[in-house]
């Protein structure tokens, strides 16, 4: 990703906002401009759920350039508390632990790889919720 994309679509990642159809009132993460529902362009910001349950994963075994060092990791889908989906790393956890259903919670973490001209990024990540 170009620095100037990461940097316009940072708040989306940071604060996981999405987007609300004001015609429908579906939901949507990543943002869009058009609902894919019903056609309305009239989208209102939306501040997604931070909590949510892991409803499906994968372990990583043979990353891509960049993340080699951080292998294995899990990539899974979080389905929010407002039922809006999330794919997502799963982060602060062993391999052999993580299973369908646990409860996640956001957490925002740096990138392994940093963008051109030394730009240092972070994204949005679930973790397991303790107690």
């Amino acid at each position: 990703m170009a620095a100037s994309a990461y940097w316009r679509t940072r708040l989306h990642r940071y604060r996981l906002l999405g987007n609300k159809c004001a015609a429908c009132g579906k939901v949507f993460f990543p943002p869009r401009l058009v609902c894919s529902y019903c056609g309305s362009a009239k989208l209102e910001e939306y501040k997604l759920a931070e909590r949510g349950k892991l409803v499906e994963y994968t372990v990583v075994y043979s990353a891509p350039k960049g993340y080699d060092a951080v292998v294995p990791y899990v990539v899974g889908i979080v389905e929010l508390e407002n039922g809006v989906r999330v794919v997502a790393q799963i982060t602060d956890v062993d391999v052999n632990e993580v299973k369908e259903g646990m409860e996640v919670e956001l957490t925002i973490r740096r990138l392994p790889e940093q963008l051109e001209g030394g730009m240092i990024c972070y994204t949005y990540k679930f973790r397991p919720v303790i107690g």
